[in-house]
């Protein structure tokens, strides 16, 4: 085959070389429009994972990049005067120049042809080839060409940053934070040679423009870092090598993906490649590692389907189903990670302590966990462990060992919480007439004996015609009080739990079919009337709901205090407003199905003005010892509704409206929405509600064993996790995760003694390496 990759950057260069080395009969030239020793920005970084496939594709090569980069274990931050490291990380500095010279000299061994000083203008230039590279960068021409067809989507962020370097010898990945009069910058800092570092310093916009940075040129704004981090740099000065950049030479980061990575142009088929196709925020370092992956990923094909023309539509079809995978992954981690830089001063530096903000730091992508933190580097984790078990007020058991933080306790008013684990309010449906029967008596109590420290019925209806479904709890009258009441005092006498109750009203999402007879499905026969903030049904065939009048706001407020007069003489420990997922209250706070133009409609404070009534009047009866949350849903995932901006200002109303706690989730306000699913998806709401508020909050959202919720709670991203379907896969979750990370503290209820140490073994025993041999 005839391959032209245009770019001689890391993608296009190591696809080169892999395919000549695959098959020397293919004529591949890489056309890069700069010289040889050429390039701008100073070290990159990768994994010793990515070290590992380059060992396996190409060893030569491997070989070449092994003996010229920095290894570095150690990751140290400079914060607050204090300077905290830990160990275990595992990543590889190497030149950037360097690097591409080592690809080049590779390419050239192998017999690619190396093209230099030719800036490539249009993908036509070679109508001869069957395959074009588009490995031409961010700021690809052929991408662009293609945009039609590709669908780029390029989102630059708000950050500005300056890639700089310095002569200073760094022995750790370094991130140093420093505080000016107008707010914070951070430093990214990592040596890639025997003598220069990689000096990368960000800041917001809004401090990049205080300071006046965007009036200085490249010399001023150099000096300018040189400046404040004087102490780091211990008299060593600050390079660039951007001269070809205007002005002061700060950037802001462009996140790029493609709808489409490949095209026939008529003579060749074009494929995009590394930062054309794609692209990840350096706050993980992942640039580099995208574009060697591209490259083996799109040579693997080949190897596997075949090495001609005729095999190229089938070898990029599968080399954009697997890559795109990998790289929604390694972005999203990047996104987090971007984005806990971009808020870092407000959310984070202003008000955590070293030791938090070292963990938070740490684990900011989401990819890195609690255990994973124990694997790299145990003192470190177990000496933080201590350090967040003392401010829980835990002291170590006699042996020295402390709970891992999703079992310290946490108090909220005079409610104090055995450990971080809530059973999340589900739906059961199993209720006749509102009431509790003996299924909600062993569903509940069950979990409470199986180790949560707080224990939620399913959403509670104020009255009849506030359900979802004819099956959904409530609380209107004296039957439905006593069939509490036995469920209170069961968990109460018999276990180590609290209780809470989540009251609500359905709104428009009511008069529905039980989940297992058509979820959100309107009841054939005895539904009743709907109501919500604006006439508008769930679902093309549900039942279209009246908007409400002040004096359907009445009645529903006066259903609304004395369910939480009922609740509080039952004695609930805790009481949650149900103002989320669609249900009537939260038809109010979004635009979505709120259109109303009274006082009640448009902005912010008017969309909330009667959820806050509601809260307000129902916290007015509730004892002042006992605490109170609201559920919101902090995104609508859609089009027009409420982001986690408009989740925060609703929070602070409530915050100040006397909430003790903010449950954050998200979606289900219209059937239309749009959620990007994934491993502790709304974790990064609850972070932000809690971090940029001042108010606790639970999370909630894929959040199934310890190792989520001890990194969670253990980074300040919540106070408390909300558990849900892993309760109903197993009862006993929380004694089982504390047995599965050795937590040995965890009591069990004093009948199931016995089958603890069983239990305990059989997970050891599982643990272990199996043994090869003879029976």
């Amino acid at each position: 085959m005839r391959i032209v990759c245009i770019g001689g950057g890391p993608a296009g260069l190591y696809f080169a070389l892999l395919m000549k080395k695959r098959h020397p009969e293919h004529h591949v030239t890489v056309v890069e429009r700069n010289r040889p020793f050429d390039t701008f920005g100073w070290g990159v970084v990768f994994s010793d994972a990515t070290m590992q496939s380059m060992r396996q594709w190409d060893p030569q090569t491997a070989q070449a990049i092994e003996s010229a980069f920095n290894h570095w274990d150690d990751i140290e931050l400079v914060f607050k005067g204090r300077r905290i490291r830990t160990t275990g990380h595992g990543f590889v500095g190497i030149g950037r120049k360097k690097m591409l010279n080592i690809l080049q000299e590779r390419c050239i061994e192998l017999g690619v042809e190396l093209v230099f000083e030719r800036d490539v203008q249009d993908d036509e230039e070679f109508a001869d080839a069957d395959l074009v590279i588009s490995s031409d960068g961010v700021n690809s021409r052929i991408r662009a060409k293609y945009a039609d067809v590709f669908k780029p989507d390029m989102l630059m962020r708000p950050n500005r940053y300056i890639w700089l370097g310095t002569h200073k010898r760094f022995d750790a990945f370094t991130f140093d934070f420093r505080r000016t009069e107008h707010g914070w910058f951070q430093a990214h800092i990592y040596r890639f040679d025997d003598t220069t570092s990689t000096f990368i310093v960000e800041t917001t916009d809004e401090v990049f423009k205080a300071h006046g940075i965007d009036k200085m040129d490249q010399e001023q704004s150099v000096a300018f870092c040189e400046n404040l981090f004087a102490e780091t740099l211990d008299g060593h000065r600050l390079m660039t090598n951007a001269q070809h950049l205007r002005g002061s030479a700060w950037l802001n980061f462009g996140r790029l993906i493609c709808e489409k990575w490949s095209h026939f142009n008529g003579s060749s088929h074009v494929v995009l490649m590394g930062d054309s196709a794609h692209t990840a925020h350096f706050a993980i370092g992942s640039g580099t590692k995208l574009a060697i992956d591209d490259a083996i990923e799109l040579t693997r094909q080949f190897d596997l389907v075949g090495h001609d023309r005729a095999s190229i539509p089938a070898v990029l079809a599968a080399y954009e189903e697997i890559r795109r995978v990998d790289v929604a992954r390694i972005q999203n981690a990047a996104r987090n990670a971007m984005e806990w830089f971009e808020v870092v001063g407000t959310r984070y530096a202003d008000t955590l302590e070293p030791e938090q903000f070292m963990y938070s730091m740490l684990t900011r992508s989401q990819r890195i966990s609690h255990e994973n933190l124990r694997l790299r580097d145990r003192d470190w984790l177990e000496g933080y462990e201590r350090w967040f078990a003392a401010r829980a007020g835990v002291d170590p058991a006699p042996n020295g060992a402390v709970p891992s933080p999703m079992f310290t306790p946490f108090r909220i008013r005079g409610l104090t919480l055995k450990n971080r684990i809530v059973v999340s309010p589900m739906a059961m449906y199993s209720a006749t007439d509102g009431v509790p029967d003996d299924f909600h008596l062993v569903h509940l109590g069950s979990r409470a004996m199986g180790g949560a420290a707080l224990v939620f019925p399913e959403m509670t209806c104020v009255s009849p015609d506030a359900r979802i479904t004819p099956g959904c709890l409530g609380l209107w009258n004296d039957t439905q009080v006593a069939a509490f009441r036995r469920l209170v005092d069961f968990i109460h006498t018999q276990t180590p739990a609290r209780i809470g109750l989540q009251l609500g009203h359905a709104g428009r999402k009511g008069a529905t079919k039980v989940a297992w007879e058509g979820i959100d499905q309107p009841l054939e026969h005895g539904g009743w009337p709907l109501i919500s903030a604006s006439a508008l049904p769930y679902l093309k065939t549900s039942v279209v709901p009246r908007a409400m009048t002040r004096d359907d706001m009445d009645r529903v407020l006066d259903d609304f205090i004395a369910a939480a007069e009922r609740a509080r003489d039952i004695g609930f420990d805790m009481l949650e407003l149900h103002a989320a997922h669609g249900y009537l209250l939260s038809s109010f706070l979004s635009p979505l199905t709120n259109l109303r133009d009274d006082e009640y409609g448009g902005s912010h404070e008017n969309r909330a003005r009667y959820p806050l009534e509601v809260f307000r009047a129902v916290r007015a009866v509730w004892p002042q010892d006992r605490p109170m949350s609201v559920r919101l849903s902090a995104h609508d995932w859609y089009e027009g509704g409420n982001t986690p901006d408009d989740a925060a200002i609703f929070a602070q109303m409530f915050k100040d409206a006397g909430a003790d706690m903010i449950d954050c989730s998200s979606g289900q306000v219209v059937k239309e929405e749009q959620p990007v699913y994934g491993r502790l998806f709304q974790t990064p709401f609850s972070d932000k509600i809690r971090n940029e508020l001042q108010v606790p909050t639970i999370a909630v959202g894929a959040i199934s064993e310890a190792d989520h919720a001890n990194s969670i709670i253990a980074a300040g991203r919540a106070d408390l996790c909300a558990v849900a379907r892993p309760h109903l896969a197993d009862p006993f979750f929380v004694m089982h995760e504390a047995a599965r990370i050795g937590y040995a503290e965890q009591p069990w209820p004093k009948q199931y003694h016995s089958a603890r140490a069983q239990y305990v073994n059989n997970l050891a025993r599982a643990a272990a390496p199996a043994v090869v041999g003879k029976p």
